[in-house]
């Protein structure tokens, strides 16, 4: 038995080496243990950062293959890179009239069909047509930022949004106009300061994509079933089949959710504010007629779950306690969180200390951290075949990460979860049109000789890589200068949760 506790995971991957040439274990099966393997995550270093966006990067994605990237930022432009060169395929403005919070690959479309959502409301289609030229189209709108969008597993035509203003939209790109599907509801009328729930992440179920999960302003994740919906408009499809939440999170009007990704598995990962992360089965779920307010078994659940001996992992015999993973920090903006892994053995969650956090998915370990962004951290995106990882926030570059260390990392002795030092954040609460929503305030750093320098740089950059669109990118950069200064409003305390939900 202690041989075996004693193994490294090199010594494994000499074990699947030997197992794989004696036949003994099949060719698929030899890639994804070697994929997942702990090794390669512990390997992870910065392998390229492509850096020609002016503003905070808010969205990352890959295509189909994994060979292109698609970014999104506050300078409202959208960028196609070669990843693995950090050369740039397409450089254009996004349409949008403010930061841009999503931009995704429609699927079989040879990567020519886009579709984005934004700080605007708009929910926008661009085509990229012979010679790099782009048509975009306004598809609908949002009242209010619409953070994220989901495009249906397979599909080169359907995908929905979701927005602050409760509202999720489905879409058909053969048809164009949208059909809106539901406003999702507080539950019997708690918080009577939201009328509504602000919606910051939608998820699609890729093992039956006719299951999506929307979250946001309050503790409860709510699971939906497309196929409830009569398209006539005839049936009242605002009612989940089930909901998500841990116990001890019941009846608290202090978090809200920020992120949400479903496993190969179906597992549910849901990212709150001001909290931690939870991994949900379906046996979790609550039903469709969730509780309202925790129970005293919960409240005892909730004591365990602040003591030192808080689960790290989940206990069989328990089968409603989600897992958890602890460390980061998630209070400043809407983060995203993501698996990792060719069969999603790991978690991974942008913190506000700029770190980069990877925990295990069986068990919680965290087990890498590793540092992102001078600021926050707000995207993380896997490949969709290798053991790469795409990275973003508040700084304008994006990071690849590729297990390309030669030493092994260890983790930090101490992981302190500290504020940012040097910087405030404000939010300002105006009309849903205005660009200025919200700004930072730097008392400790002047970077505008650094920042008009910087704009010098990309001019000529663009000039290269993107001659037919950058006159209208001249004509709105004092626009763009304006937004790039009101780059990070985030999931606040309290009563203004929903009012703080800043970008992706």
């Amino acid at each position: 038995m202690m041989n075996k506790r004693l193994k490294t995971s090199s010594d494994k991957a000499v074990v699947n080496v030997w197992q794989r040439q004696l036949g003994e274990l099949s060719a698929r099966n030899f890639a994804h243990r070697l994929g997942g393997s702990e090794d390669l995550v512990l390997r992870l270093d910065v392998h390229r950062k492509l850096d020609k966006h002016r503003g905070c990067v808010n969205t990352v994605s890959f295509n189909a293959d994994g060979d292109i990237l698609v970014s999104g930022s506050d300078d409202r432009r959208l960028i196609l890179w070669n990843w693995e060169t950090g050369k740039v395929k397409l450089s254009f403005h996004s349409g949008h009239n403010n930061n841009v919070f999503q931009a995704k690959f429609m699927p079989y479309s040879d990567d020519r069909s886009i579709v984005t959502c934004a700080a605007d409301g708009q929910v926008r289609h661009t085509q990229i047509l012979e010679k790099g030229q782009v048509e975009s189209s306004m598809l609908a709108r949002h009242r209010g930022r619409a953070h994220k969008l989901a495009i249906e597993p397979g599909s080169p035509h359907i995908f929905y949004t979701c927005g602050e203003d409760g509202l999720v939209q489905h879409f058909d790109l053969r048809t164009g106009a949208p059909t809106k599907l539901l406003t999702c509801q507080t539950l019997d009328g708690r918080r009577s300061n939201l009328p509504v729930i602000n919606l910051n992440a939608i998820a699609i179920d890729p093992r039956n994509p006719n299951l999506f999960a929307v979250a946001g302003s309050d503790e409860y994740t709510r699971l939906f079933d497309i196929r409830k919906y009569n398209w006539d408009g005839s049936s009242d499809f605002g009612q989940p089949t089930n909901y998500f939440c841990p116990p001890h999170l019941i009846g608290n009007d202090q978090v809200g959710i920020t992120g949400l990704a479903f496993s190969e598995q179906s597992e549910l990962l849901v990212s709150y504010n001001d909290e931690f992360i939870y991994l949900f089965t379906r046996e979790m779920g609550l039903g469709p007629n969730p509780p309202i307010s925790m129970s005293s078994d919960a409240s005892e659940m909730s004591d365990d779950h602040e003591s030192e001996e808080s689960p790290s992992s989940m206990d069989t015999d328990e089968k409603t306690v989600p897992q958890v993973y602890k460390g980061h920090m998630n209070s400043q903006t809407v983060k995203g969180v993501n698996f990792f892994g060719p069969k999603c053995e790991y978690v991974v969650s942008g913190s506000d200390c700029g770190r980069i956090f990877i925990w295990k998915k069986k068990g919680g370990e965290l087990i890498r951290v590793m540092e992102g962004d001078k600021d926050v951290v707000n995207c993380i995106k896997s490949h969709p075949h290798t053991m790469v990882l795409a990275s973003s926030g508040i700084e304008n570059d994006i990071k690849m990460w590729t297990p390309k260390a030669l030493e092994r990392a260890t983790l930090p002795q101490h992981i302190e979860q500290v504020s940012i030092p040097g910087r405030l954040i404000w939010y300002t609460i105006g009309d849903e049109d205005e660009d200025d929503e919200y700004s930072y305030d730097d008392y400790m750093f002047d970077d505008d000789d650094n920042d008009e320098n910087d704009e010098d740089d990309e001019d000529e950059d663009d000039d290269d890589n993107d001659s037919d669109d950058q006159d209208e990118d001249d004509n709105d950069s004092d626009d763009e200068d304006e937004d790039d200064g009101g780059g990070g409003g985030g999931v606040g305390d309290g009563d203004n949760v929903e009012n703080e939900n800043g970008r992706n």
